[in-house]
């Protein structure tokens, strides 16, 4: 398999249009997906009711909430290990967007989401997982002009 994969962020991140506005976040896991909305114009995320499923039945609902939300582009969360190596979720995150992008056709965006769910937990948060795709989309329309 080799040595891990070491990604560098934003270098390969392609630039968001100006137009893109509106987006859904997702912070992915194996049993629940946290779920954030968020504008551009106001640079915050609000928290969504937290996705607990797997599979099929995880898309069927990513699936109601792009049709409630019309994002213009999706915003996923990408862990690594603090030295930046790749791990096991991290390669699940990746297939995560991979999907998103493939079934939806919707631009997907990636941010490194190290210590986002400690951050979220340590803030308090009811729902980790809502609270970390928060931060995850916060952290992102920070990066934009």
């Amino acid at each position: 398999m080799g040595a891990p994969l070491h990604h560098q962020f934003p270098a390969e991140q392609p630039a968001v249009p100006a137009h893109f506005q509106t987006f859904l976040a997702f912070d992915f896991g194996q049993k629940r997906t946290g779920v954030a909305s968020g504008n551009r114009m106001l640079r915050s995320a609000t928290p969504q009711r937290t996705i607990q499923a797997e599979g099929d039945a995880r898309f069927a609902q990513v699936a109601e909430r792009i049709k409630e939300w019309q994002p213009d582009a999706l915003v996923i969360g990408v862990p690594y290990h603090p030295d930046g190596a790749s791990h096991e979720n991290t390669a699940r995150a990746l297939k995560f967007g991979r999907q998103l992008r493939g079934r939806f056709g919707l631009s997907v965006f990636e941010v490194d989401e190290r210590y986002s769910t400690t951050e979220a937990i340590a803030g308090g948060a009811k729902d980790a997982d809502a609270a970390s795709a928060c931060i995850i989309l916060e952290q992102f329309l920070r990066t934009l002009p």
